[in-house]
């Protein structure tokens, strides 16, 4: 999926090759794990046209988002849409979440891209401004936890 110009961009290096990292995108159980932190997973299917619902709690109201799988590609990427249910937050538009995956030395490298803000106009800078303050490393951090963890003897 292109990503454009306007993205909020995270990244991670994860000791496991991407077939294994992949795991952690093929169930909703394994992404709950590690995506639902912050914010509530509801549904996930791993399949394009699928589905994703998340909620978060703002001002004391649980506020949901979410949108479809547009692509399901094992060992590479997935995409979501991704818009706020509730009128008075959602865009005109939906952004695009993007997880990629590339083999990288003995490892991959994991990269999560918050995009689709060109399509705001002239909202887009302000879009753009408050979701890079506040997206964090602390999903693909715990994504790596539980991909490592798992690979480490007992």
């Amino acid at each position: 999926m292109n990503i454009g110009r306007l993205a909020v961009r995270r990244s991670v290096f994860i000791h496991a090759p991407p077939e294994r990292v992949w795991e952690e995108f093929a169930s909703y159980e394994r992404v709950n794990m590690w995506l639902g932190l912050g914010h509530r997973l509801l549904a996930y299917v791993p399949e394009v046209g699928a589905v994703a619902d998340f909620s978060v709690s703002i001002d004391g109201r649980e506020r949901h988002f979410g949108g479809e799988v547009l692509v399901f590609e094992p060992g590479h990427e997935l995409s979501l849409a991704n818009n706020w249910q509730s009128a008075d937050m959602a865009w005109p538009v939906p952004m695009v979440w993007t997880f990629r995956l590339t083999a990288m030395y003995d490892g991959t490298l994991v990269e999560f891209f918050h995009h689709g803000f060109e399509r705001l106009g002239e909202q887009a800078a302000d879009e753009l401004a408050a979701y890079e303050s506040s997206w964090t490393s602390r999903h693909l951090l715990a994504l790596r936890a539980e991909v490592e963890d798992a690979e480490t003897p007992g």
